[in-house]
């Protein structure tokens, strides 16, 4: 009854009031909707370092139509120069009349010489924009990002998204990939370690592949055909205070995944009797950790449950139907991992990258300790390796 009396004595104009308030909020909002006829929608941006200062690819998506045969997703590569990346993204509304929109941007390629500068005079400014989602890929390509996203991808119809798709859960989970994105790779920057990774993607030509429909350059390609590519990340560049400084290789990245715990129905080979074979990592159990009581140690330890997933000879059919993996292919597959593990630690010292944020470790236990050792990790440290590879019972 008292709530009933109360509304009763609210006046009448306030009532009046609110409706305009909640009118004015209505109508005066676009709820993100977009006009494609004046947003220059950008799926995938590509940063190359100049003398001068940078030139900025961007992918932009362009609708290629609403039926069934013709539905899709097309692109323009517009590149723009400028002495920021700021004044980048100024010019390029001035070439197409567009507005700039970030929002949908989900790859950030950068050219391999520009990432052996600090990269982050060109991210800067995503960084910076609040309109940029921070989890999108961040990542490196051989040659200029510019020539990588205005190749035609020979499985999809803008190259950026062939190249996202290499960065898939999927794919992190086979070890055979790296991804990362800006945010990750930004915390690890402005740690303490002042390292980190990004996948390296390179580009080669699919043979036979007849040119695809789907991506349009910005130039026009005079009625010729464009050699259509494939794209391949399994290879991990890592980063020391921005700048890159050394290139780990399939197998080191696979060690690198299998130490980090984050590997599922990944392969890898060993040998049976000198003959290969090829494992599945059922469950993966991996760890890097320092010690620093007395002098620093750091122990890679790795335990994996397996499977025989197949070999490379031919096999009688006792062999066939069971998954059963002998003590002598065990031990190969220890070794094997042992020496990939070995080396991705070595390869880590050398470029001074804290690949494993021992730093950021040892900061976070002990500032004392870390004053003392802060120079010494991990490029002076010996690594203890520690393997058990087991099959299920």
């Amino acid at each position: 009854m008292n709530a009933r009396r109360f509304i009763k004595t609210i006046p009448m104009k306030l009532y009046l009031i609110l409706l305009g308030v909640i009118l004015f909020a209505f109508f005066s909002n676009d709820f993100g909707l977009v006009d494609v006829q004046k947003t220059a929608i950008i799926l995938a941006a590509g940063i190359d370092k100049t003398e001068d200062g940078y030139t900025l690819s961007s992918q932009i998506a362009v609708p290629k139509g609403s039926d069934r045969t013709t539905g899709g997703t097309s692109s323009v590569e517009i590149e723009t120069e400028g002495k920021t990346v700021s004044d980048c993204i100024t010019m390029l509304y001035t070439k197409t009349g567009w507005v700039p929109k970030l929002i949908f941007c989900n790859l950030l390629l950068l050219g391999e010489e520009t990432a052996k500068d600090d990269v982050f005079g060109g991210l800067n400014y995503f960084l910076r924009n609040e309109y940029m989602s921070d989890s999108c890929f961040l990542a490196v390509c051989e040659g200029k990002a510019g020539e990588v996203l205005s190749s035609q991808s020979a499985i999809d119809d803008a190259s950026s998204l062939a190249i996202t798709k290499l960065f898939s859960d999927a794919a992190k989970k086979s070890g055979k990939v790296m991804p990362n994105t800006l945010k990750e790779f930004s915390v690890s920057y402005f740690g303490v370690s002042k390292s980190g990774y990004l996948p390296y993607v390179r580009m080669s030509d699919q043979e036979g592949a007849q040119e695809a429909g789907g991506n349009e350059s910005s130039g026009g390609s005079g009625g010729q055909s464009k050699p259509q590519k494939i794209y391949t990340a399994s290879e991990t560049a890592i980063f020391y205070e921005g700048k890159m400084t050394g290139l780990l290789p399939p197998e080191e990245t696979l060690a690198f995944a299998l130490l980090k715990g984050e590997v599922f129905a990944g392969t890898f080979n060993a040998t049976d009797k000198n003959k290969p074979v090829t494992l599945t990592v059922l469950e993966d159990d991996g760890s890097v950790s320092l010690e620093a009581k007395t002098s620093p140690k750091v122990k890679l330890s790795l335990s994996l449950t397996v499977r025989l997933c197949c070999r490379g000879v031919s096999a009688p059919i006792d062999d066939v139907s069971t998954d059963e993996v002998s003590e002598e292919v065990l031990r190969s597959a220890e070794q094997t991992l042992q020496g990939y593990m070995r080396k991705l630690w070595d390869d880590c010292a050398q470029a001074e990258c804290d690949l494993f944020g021992l730093r950021r470790d040892l900061y976070r236990s002990s500032l004392k300790r870390y004053s003392e050792l802060k120079d010494v990790v991990p490029n002076g440290v010996e690594a203890e390796i520690e393997t058990r590879v087991q099959t299920k019972s």
